[in-house]
């Protein structure tokens, strides 16, 4: 493909949607080495762009519908936040001269390939990317490591929330957890965002935990990077902090419940314990899913020190 100057990528969705296409980006970044590469995307994802290592500017935007005509207008523009008409209205808006996107019927000038659902999401872009000509490695997930120190060293950090109540396993059960690996000799931390601070705390102190331990809405993404690449071990459920151990190599034990793992879940090699019951479900329910629920504590605390028994191996790549 002809070397772009400007280069738009659509992505206006969260932290795990955003790891999951960091392959994509480092791809687009190999084609075009001098092109300037822009993320549309949340402002509070800022940390992590630079963490690619293939983005050279984030446009804030919180969803879809905040595009504009840009000038100059971006030679290419990259779809990889969907396939609706509504992701790809995005982009013909900002006037980009090329546009790559999986195709719509309301769109028959823009060619593209037919969208599937039962593809792993790291592969969906990257394939839409190869069958454009650029080559992009969907095992290149890892990021560079945060500058400065974690807030604690060698932290074993439970997460115990999830952007729906579907994906949340219960605080009782994550309590017992932390408790188990605490008595173990481990610093225990509980992270989430900031809006999840109560159940956090709630954790930590039916635990036995002090409030202290507590890092809910306290850490930025880049805080919460450096923290997660020097941990011990991530116990969660599928949501963003998953990825984020995938892309530091840390050992981590992630409960799937609505979500196959064969959709959003982390390399097959890399140091992770899925638990999963094979069952399918609504990811954005209001009840927590039955097949999470059917994973118990013993379970989780038996693959976390199966996960802490052995050496973190170390993160290879190019800036990593």
């Amino acid at each position: 493909m002809q070397m772009s100057k400007s280069l738009l990528i659509l992505r206006a969705l969260g932290l795990g949607d955003f790891l999951t296409a960091v392959p994509a980006y480092r791809g687009l970044r190999r084609e075009f080495p001098d092109a300037t590469i822009t993320l549309a995307a949340p402002a509070v994802l800022q940390p992590l762009a630079v963490l690619t290592g293939a983005i050279d500017r984030l446009l804030p935007v919180n969803g879809l519908g905040e595009l504009a005509a840009m000038w100059p207008p971006p030679e290419l523009g990259v779809n990889l936040h969907g396939a609706g008409p509504e992701s790809i209205r995005d982009l013909v808006a900002t006037g980009a001269r090329h546009v790559i996107t999986y195709r719509h019927p309301q769109y028959p000038s823009i060619a593209g390939p037919e969208w599937c659902d039962e593809v792993h999401e790291v592969e969906r872009w990257t394939q839409l990317l190869t069958l454009e000509g650029i080559s992009a490695d969907p095992t290149e997930l890892g990021l560079v490591r945060p500058l400065g120190l974690p807030v604690v060293s060698d932290a074993v950090i439970v997460h115990p929330g999830a952007s729906a109540e579907a994906r949340r396993w219960p605080v009782s059960r994550f309590a017992e957890v932390a408790r188990g690996l605490a008595s173990a000799g481990h610093s225990v931390v509980i992270t989430g965002a900031a809006g999840e601070h109560t159940r956090c705390l709630a954790v930590a102190l039916s635990a036995g935990l002090s409030p202290e331990c507590v890092f809910a809405g306290t850490l930025d993404l880049g805080e919460l990077a450096a923290l997660v690449a020097d941990a011990r071990l991530v116990v969660s459920g599928d949501t963003g902090i998953a990825h984020l151990a995938s892309a530091y190599a840390t050992p981590s034990v992630i409960l799937f419940g609505p979500t196959s793992p064969t959709r959003w879940g982390p390399p097959a090699a890399g140091p992770t314990t899925v638990i999963w019951r094979g069952v399918t479900g609504d990811p954005h329910g209001r009840w927590v899913d039955p097949a999470l629920l059917d994973i118990g504590t013993e379970e989780v605390l038996e693959a976390a020190h199966g996960r802490l028994r052995d050496p973190k191996p170390q993160l290879e790549g190019a800036g990593c």
